[in-house]
């Protein structure tokens, strides 16, 4: 689903990303993690086509991402409140998400109510702006509205950060409900060492912009970054 080939971003000279080969099939739930300045964030961008490579390309579905913008069809994220529009309600942005993806509003209130626990009666109807909510609630909206209209790959770069344990934890099971399905592929990226090895099948670690692990998830793969990050 998705390929990298020489992918390199550098900055005045300093490179902060090297990465000569990845291959992340249709259907994976890979995880990246690493600490701060590691890449991971970097890396999203250049799959995003935020940012652009200083060498090499990202593929998206046999589509290259600074080339064409087909993959947007397909694709969603939520990498950080820069995605949000401010002066919007959450029922605002939700709808206007929603006519990009092909959806109306009664598609969105569907959509919309199979997340009442997650939301925990603090998003809707409260009269209130994107600008004003707190961040962890702002971080819930973008994270519902990256699902909208049932993307084929979604990209989440620190989905659990400003989030109560309460609302890990529930992000955590809708992360594993997307996970089992075959159709999504997910990229998510976590300092947290414990979720994201509960929610991936793959994890990437990268330090100072190398890929210096590449592993599958297993009941020991909690220690293994342990000690890794130990050392």
């Amino acid at each position: 689903m998705l390929q990298v080939n020489n992918l390199t971003k550098k900055y005045n000279g300093k490179t902060v990303l090297n990465m000569p080969e990845l291959n992340i099939p249709k259907g994976q739930s890979f995880g990246l993690v690493g600490n701060n300045g590691a890449g991971k964030t970097t890396f999203f961008n250049l799959v995003l086509d935020l940012i652009r490579p200083t060498t090499g390309q990202v593929l998206n579905n046999d589509i290259v991402v600074n080339q064409s913008e087909d993959w947007k069809k397909h694709t969603s994220a939520y990498i950080d409140d820069s995605f949000l529009i401010g002066y919007l309600t959450p029922e605002e942005y939700f709808y206007f998400v929603g006519e990009l993806r092909g959806q109306n509003k009664a598609d969105i209130n569907s959509f919309l109510g199979q997340f009442d626990e997650f939301f925990n009666d603090e998003i809707l109807n409260q009269k209130k702006y994107l600008r004003d909510l707190s961040k962890g609630n702002q971080k819930k909206v973008g994270l519902v509205a990256a699902l909208i209209g049932s993307p084929e790959v979604i990209i989440l770069d620190e989905p659990f950060a400003n989030l109560d344990p309460t609302t890990q934890i529930r992000l955590k099971k809708l992360l594993k409900q997307l996970s089992a399905k075959q159709d999504k592929t997910l990229l998510i990226s976590s300092h947290d060492l414990g979720h994201i090895t509960e929610v991936t099948n793959r994890i990437v670690v990268l330090d100072k912009g190398d890929v210096v692990k590449d592993i599958q998830t297993t009941p020991e793969t909690l220690k293994e970054l342990e000690r890794f990050f130990t050392v």
